[in-house]
């Protein structure tokens, strides 16, 4: 397993979500991405275009282990609707 050394972020590759679309929004980059989680399953992220990654988002872990589960839960559901 990964263990972090010290930070309280994972920084996922999301690029093969770019031209997608769940039929009303269409992703063209990590910040559309970020835009339609906080939109569609009120996720809030970090585009990677912030931190010179354009193919990433930041996500961050700071919190109850609880929080965590739910919020991965939304946005596997979020990205289970781009097709």
């Amino acid at each position: 397993t990964n263990v972090p050394s010290g930070a309280f972020y994972v920084f996922p590759q999301v690029n093969s979500y770019f031209n997608k679309t769940d039929g009303k929004v269409v992703i063209s980059n990590s910040s559309d991405l970020s835009m339609y989680l906080l939109n569609e399953v009120h996720v809030a992220v970090v585009p990677g275009d912030a931190f010179g990654e354009p193919n990433y988002i930041r996500i961050s872990y700071a919190t109850s282990e609880n929080l965590i589960t739910e919020a991965i839960a939304r946005i596997k559901k979020g990205l289970a609707k781009l097709k």
